[in-house]
């Protein structure tokens, strides 16, 4: 068996990329399938997702929107009772951040209402290949008079005023931690995430070292009589879930596997948020675990956002 201690990485290099580079990236971890990661396999890649509606991949990339129209003309928008998209009013018009999954949704259910139309013209005209399959090039209606549609880059976003940085910036991060650690982060909302399934991953695989990882516990100190119980504990789980891979699925040996194992997780969401998880996540009344991990990356967002 492996044993690592829990670390994160802030996705700073995806943020640069295409929404495809940036959705296959994180897709990926699902399947511990980043070995086929290619110079031409993002979009096949995506394009695969969508059509099977794999969603919460295509919740790993936002597009933010400003719309140039008349104050009224919000109304038709927030009549579609939009989900998961973040809409600040300005005086001119509006600003959007929404997931792909959430512009997508938005194609089926309200394609047809003109601010809605406005934005995924965009979007399909940009990445066809995300939207085709809900919003094909016969959906797209003429530009009604006084309506304007500019997607937004990621430096104009970062340069708005603090009180729109923290609604419309989103930033993800790629953890590795324990089971018992992604427990508690899902319970975050509103929160996208995609984790290292223990169902599709057989770690008898070369590519998993044909073993067990585990994760450090902090509880425990090496060469203390503790540690050593929780060591054998770890060596018997792996013994019994490779015996059981013998003669059965990932989805049935995993069952014996305990909250120590190694996981990946990325978690996705707007920096509003962010702060919010830090105040929750780094107090004293947090779990261990979770403060061992959470207070380095608090600290690292606010090297980089000091309005955190």
């Amino acid at each position: 068996m492996k044993i690592v201690d829990p670390s994160f990485a802030i996705q700073d290099d995806l943020d640069r990329s295409s929404l495809a580079v940036r959705l296959e990236a994180c897709g990926r971890i699902c399947y511990k399938s980043e070995d086929k990661i290619t110079e031409d396999s993002a979009i096949p890649f995506v394009t695969k997702v969508s059509a099977h509606g794999h969603n919460s991949v295509l919740e790993m990339a936002v597009a933010t929107f400003e719309i140039t129209c008349r104050p009224e003309r919000l109304g038709e928008l927030f009549a579609c009772q939009p989900r998961f998209l973040i809409i600040d009013p300005l005086p001119a018009g509006c600003i959007v951040t929404g997931s792909i999954r959430a512009y997508r949704e938005m194609a089926l259910q309200h394609g047809d209402n003109p601010i809605v139309n406005g934005i995924l013209s965009v979007l399909h005209r940009k990445t066809p290949y995300l939207f085709e399959s809900v919003f094909p090039a016969d959906k797209v209606r003429p530009r009604e008079a006084g309506l304007d549609f500019r997607k937004m880059s990621l430096s104009e976003v970062e340069n708005m005023p603090v009180d729109l940085l923290r609604r419309h910036r989103h930033v993800g991060v790629r953890f590795v931690v324990n089971r018992a650690v992604t427990h508690e982060l899902v319970r975050h909302r509103p929160c996208s995430f995609l984790q290292e399934s223990q169902r599709y991953c057989r770690y008898s695989q070369d590519k998993f070292g044909n073993q067990v990882t585990f994760i450090k516990p902090m509880f425990f100190e090496k060469g203390t009589a503790e540690y050593s119980l929780w060591q054998q504990a770890m060596e018997e789980t792996e013994r019994l879930y490779l015996q059981l891979l013998e003669t059965s699925t990932p989805q049935a040996a995993r069952t014996v596997l305990p909250n120590s194992c190694k996981t990946e997780i990325i978690m996705y969401c707007n920096l509003a948020e962010w702060k919010h998880i830090f105040s929750l996540r780094t107090t004293q009344a947090a779990e261990p675990s979770m403060r061992e991990i959470m207070i380095p990356l608090a600290a690292e967002f606010r090297k980089r956002y000091p309005l955190l």
